[in-house]
């Protein structure tokens, strides 16, 4: 029972009759008449422990996503669910839980049988996360599954749980013996963000983490990476001649990276406040665009190979120096956020009418190496901005001479190709052309491609392939300590400034951010895109 896939207990590594697919130890289900193209690899038996169950992210993303894939058959009938948290419920009642989360949430329809088989493997463990007597009995109920169900002694155990209890939740499932792993069998651990807060917290996660489970044994989500349109800049760039030639500093003016949100955080102090934008978006999100935006041909697509080609990114980026000109945060105050009055964050229910929090961050990074020497990055986040919105647009130079006279050119910008990430995932070319017409006048027009329109099938939702990934053992989705600490490598400097610098520079809800982002573009005579 390899690389997370197994066949049913009894049958050895597949089960008798089924159909190979194209990597070994796959397990294939029989009951299945024909396979998704999209996710074609089918998880083994296996059982997913989720600590922190009844928070939002599991409620919303982990439990609809899990069911999402049963009712595509990409999970085993063996498939265990199991939750850990204090309540005192019995498993049907976790079930009931669970059943609420999949009708109000998942994605795909609602259908009975497929239910009924997932509820069969369905277990609840209450406890605190320091309690030796809870994690023994979360090892009995795993043992009890693996004989009974015949999950086959494969588990996944995924932290949805404030970062601080991630020490001492690795530091239990060690000592209860359930992060050992026995021949052809696994035990993983899933780590959601942030990954520590500076460079040496993350150093010391990362020591803790490993010290329990070996590298290859832990998965860092970062559910951006899951996005059908990330995955898709690996094959406009290398399944394309016509971009790869034009993707260097002899071409490209600048790259803007953009992750927008026009909500704001009532309700989220507990985890934002002190946190800030540039630490819940840029170390990891945006940091991890721009390394597969920047980064060169893998030899293959394995996750070696991939890894290898970031950290070449990562390790060659750095900040943009003077800091107070080359960054910019801000915190956003009331405005109208579409027709809606909506309050500043000092405003918010829990933050403190003193919080320094930052709702927005902007940074300049350059990458020395010989493809984008010169090129500057600006990667932006920030919340209660004009809309919701994340893309990648390439900026062109322009062309070193125009045969026209200025008036014909007016209203002419610069080339971009644009990759939205969400919504509307897609992409936009904007080039120059002739107005319709007696004169000779050039206008900016956009080329479109949208997922929505080209394929009749729908994108898998990024957890579902992020778990998939997850039970199969392919961590090539999933940053690895080193990008990590690479990563808050990069930015650390820019919070040490602004936590010596006094308060975020205000901005009004539904713009675009504090007056000191525009001007660390216009210096060097640029402009922010306004998606």
């Amino acid at each position: 029972m390899t690389n997370g896939a197994a066949g049913p207990v009894g049958a050895g590594p597949r089960a008798r009759g089924t159909t190979p697919l194209a990597e070994p130890g796959d397990w294939v289900n029989p009951l299945r008449d024909k396979r998704d193209k999209r996710m074609p690899r089918v998880a083994g038996p296996c059982a997913v422990v989720i600590f922190g169950v009844t928070g939002d992210l599991a409620r919303k993303k982990l439990m609809p996503a899990i069911y999402d894939l049963a009712n595509r058959g990409l999970l085993a009938p063996q498939f265990a669910l199991v939750g850990f948290a204090r309540r005192d419920w019995a498993d049907e009642h976790f079930g009931d839980v669970v059943l609420e989360a999949v009708k109000e949430h998942s994605r795909t329809p609602f259908r009975q049988e497929v239910w009924d088989r997932l509820a069969e493997g369905i277990r609840f463990v209450h406890g605190d996360f320091d309690d030796d007597d809870a994690f023994a009995r979360l090892a009995d109920t795993l043992h009890k599954l693996d004989v009974d169900r015949g999950t086959g002694g494969n588990h996944a155990f995924y932290l949805s749980i404030p970062p601080a209890s991630f020490p001492v939740v690795c530091e239990k499932l060690s000592k209860s013996g359930l992060a050992a792993t026995t021949d052809g069998c696994w035990n993983r651990v899933v780590i959601e963000k942030p990954f520590g807060h500076d460079l040496a917290s993350a150093e010391s996660l990362n020591t803790v983490v490993n010290s329990v489970f070996p590298e290859s044994s832990v998965f860092r989500i970062d559910h951006y990476l899951g996005k059908e349109t990330v995955q898709n800049l690996l094959a406009l760039r290398f399944a394309n001649e016509l971009f790869e030639p034009v993707w260097n500093s002899h071409y490209v003016d600048h790259v803007q990276i953009t992750m927008a949100e026009d909500i704001g955080l009532g309700g989220r102090a507990g985890y934002y406040d002190g946190i800030g934008a540039a630490r819940d978006v840029i170390q990891n999100h945006l940091l991890q665009l721009m390394a597969l935006t920047a980064m060169e041909e893998p030899v293959n697509f394995s996750p070696a190979e991939l890894h290898t080609e970031k950290i070449k990114v990562l390790s060659s980026a750095r900040l943009v120096t003077p800091l107070d000109q080359n960054t910019s945060r801000g915190q956003y105050t009331a405005g109208w956020q579409g027709s809606q009055k909506v309050v500043g964050l000092l405003d918010e229910e829990g933050f403190s009418k003193t919080s320094t929090t930052e709702t927005f961050a902007a940074v300049t990074v350059e990458v020395d190496t010989r493809r984008w020497a010169g090129v500057p990055f600006y990667l932006r986040t920030g919340k209660r901005l004009g809309r919701r919105v994340t893309e990648i647009a390439l900026v062109f130079k322009r062309a070193p001479h125009l045969p026209f006279d200025a008036s014909m050119t007016d209203e002419l910008g610069q080339n971009a190709l644009v990759i939205r990430v969400q919504p509307d995932e897609g992409i936009t070319l904007r080039f120059g052309s002739k107005v319709p017409g007696h004169l000779m006048e050039v206008r900016d027009v956009n080329m479109d491609f949208s997922y929505g329109s080209a394929f009749a099938e729908e994108s898998p939702e990024a957890y579902e392939r992020l778990i998939l990934d997850v039970l199969l053992g392919e961590p090539s989705l999933f940053p690895n300590n080193e990008e990590v600490e690479l990563s808050w490598k990069i930015l650390d400097p820019a919070l040490e400034n602004w936590a010596a610098g006094g308060k975020p520079d205000p901005y009004e809800s539904g713009g675009w951010g504090p007056e000191s982002a525009f001007e660390m573009l216009r210096r060097t005579g640029r402009e922010w895109r306004r998606p």
